[in-house]
């Protein structure tokens, strides 16, 4: 019987060859070819989206409706507080348990400085205006959160209460798919809104 003796060597060799190249197809595959192609087809299907839905106002880059920021003037509505200072690369809740002092004191705080700037009872302040999201970034307030402000705005602005409060109305975004989520606002858009029907436009 003859039989062919196989050298471990070169076995070893041809392995290491065939998982180099399958390690390399499968790198360029989809490690880069796939990046490229979900890239393309979302910029193709989804161009708002896939480059960070940038809000501009005369052609200038503002923010991004998925990013909240802050407006220090009284014309402006509020978003809620940041624990991150509104900075998108360091986002981050305030990390504290609802039985925390801190928190509590925070909270507080936060709703006699929004019950001051807004002229309403403490008790009357939207839970959302005196606390921090998750992320700290969260670009929207609800309905009520709105509502609650629009005295300022109008009186910082010289406009009727109703105007403002039609703009609020218009710029208020139902549950996602009517299923998912609640009512809420868009601080920057509603701004722009604010911005485009009135004298003013400067942040």
């Amino acid at each position: 019987m003859n039989s062919t003796a196989r050298d471990p060597q070169l076995h070893d060799q041809g392995a290491f060859r065939a998982s180099l190249t399958f390690a390399t197809v499968v790198l360029l595959g989809m490690g880069l070819l796939y990046s490229l192609a979900g890239t393309a087809l979302g910029r193709g299907l989804f161009p708002r989206q896939a480059t960070g839905s940038i809000v501009t106002d005369d052609g200038k880059a503002v923010g991004s409706s998925l990013v909240a920021q802050p407006f220090v003037h009284a014309r402006y509505f509020q978003p809620r507080p940041s624990a991150a200072g509104y900075d998108p690369m360091s986002a981050a809740g305030s990390n504290r348990a609802r039985t925390n002092p801190d928190l509590r004191r925070r909270i507080r705080e936060a709703a006699a400085a929004v019950s001051a700037r807004d002229g309403i009872a403490a008790a009357e302040v939207p839970g959302e205006l005196a606390t921090q999201s998750g992320g700290g970034l969260d670009p929207h307030i609800s309905p009520a959160g709105a509502r609650v402000q629009i005295a300022r705005v109008a009186q910082a602005r010289h406009l009727d209460p109703g105007q403002v409060g039609e703009l609020v109305a218009a710029h208020t975004q139902g549950p996602q798919f009517g299923l998912m989520g609640q009512a809420r606002v868009n601080v920057l858009e509603l701004n722009l809104a604010l911005d485009l029907a009135t004298a003013g436009r400067k942040h």
